[in-house]
């Protein structure tokens, strides 16, 4: 259970083994069901979410709670790359839609993502406008 941001999540996990054979999947150790309930303390207003999830981790590797904080961490993921990678490129209003260009732009941002990131810049936004403003140093972050 969580309170932030104004809303109240309760989340709940189930978990199995008995479905790793059925499925077919070369890693499955565990299969698991996440019930999500929210609810907008302002309004009252509940919604509820259920989604099923494979995991390659067994039982004795990781258990229903390291599970479902696997899968909450997730969105970190979501947060740190995929949204800087949208807000500070546009990627989503790309016109580069056509054979390898799109995943090698992909890659292209998030490489100057990693590079800013390792270099010890924490807004993206921020770095971009520097290295606009001084190519040098971007050539100098790439050890050129």
């Amino acid at each position: 259970m969580d309170k932030a941001h104004g809303r109240l999540e309760v989340r709940r996990i189930w978990t199995t083994t008995r479905l790793n054979e059925y499925l077919g999947f070369p890693y499955c150790a565990q299969v698991a069901k996440i019930q999500r309930q929210r609810t907008i303390l302002q309004t009252g207003q509940t919604s509820q979410e259920t989604v099923y999830a494979i995991f390659s981790l067994r039982p004795d590797q990781a258990r229903a709670a390291d599970l479902l904080e696997i899968n909450r961490s997730h969105w970190g993921i979501e947060n740190r790359l995929h949204w800087v990678r949208d807000w500070n490129f546009d990627e989503d209003r790309s016109q580069v839609r056509s054979g390898p260009l799109p995943w090698t732009m992909a890659t292209l941002r998030n490489l100057a993502i990693s590079v800013l990131r390792r270099a010890g810049h924490a807004n993206i936004a921020a770095a971009l406008r520097e290295m606009a403003a001084r190519p040098h140093r971007a050539v100098a972050l790439m050890g050129l």
